[in-house]
């Protein structure tokens, strides 16, 4: 997709409009999430939202402009989740099993998440690459905050960053999409998790 053709989501001006968006958007997290980009449809999208095909166009010029509205969107829900879940923590480890637990949670809820997340590779490369640079940014401001606490090492920064990124990442998708009966709680995981990063795997 050309960079230089990108439409933006038009924004509603009224609450109405904006409860409309919200329809277009949960609808198409569930066609995304079941069909895949290439099988979903705007009319199955706006079916499935209960919205006439011509309001579409309203709100998105386009099934390429709500996938990355989407992918946008998802993306402020995974910070929403984490922000809630620490927002009663105050420690820098406690801070990262909450954001951890936070997320596995939303991912058990939203398992849609991953199959859009990974299609955006291909269907918006910008796209997928902010939500994971959005993403690795807001855990080194947290890393570093923690060593401003004293409490983590002062040395760390972007790679530690992707790195518990990635262990956050492939968490959720063991625990959150594959879940199986007798797995651990999300809490459990996360704490699992969060001993690893304060004690290492040395002996």
């Amino acid at each position: 997709m050309d960079s230089e053709t990108i439409e933006n989501p038009k924004v509603p001006r009224t609450e109405r409009g904006r409860k409309t968006q919200r329809k277009l958007l949960d609808a198409a997290a569930i066609e995304f999430g079941e069909r895949g980009f290439h099988e979903a449809s705007i009319s199955s999208i706006t079916r499935r939202a209960g919205v006439a095909l011509g309001s579409f166009y309203t709100y998105f010029d386009s099934k390429d402009a709500i996938f990355r509205a989407l992918v946008l969107d998802m993306s402020d829900a995974v910070k929403s989740a984490a922000r809630d879940a620490i927002a009663d923590e105050t420690d820098p480890l406690a801070i990262e099993r909450a954001a951890l637990g936070g997320f596995l949670r939303f991912a058990s809820e939203h398992k849609e998440i991953y199959r859009i997340i990974d299609e955006a590779e291909f269907v918006d490369p910008e796209s997928y690459r902010a939500h994971y640079e959005t993403i690795g940014e807001r855990i080194a401001l947290r890393l570093r905050d923690g060593a401003e606490a004293g409490v983590m090492r002062s040395d760390l920064g972007e790679v530690e960053a992707w790195a518990l990124m990635g262990m956050n990442v492939f968490l959720g998708l063991r625990y959150a999409i594959w879940n199986r009966d007798g797995d651990p709680a999300p809490e459990a995981v996360a704490k699992a998790a969060n001993t690893l990063l304060a004690k290492g795997i040395e002996a």
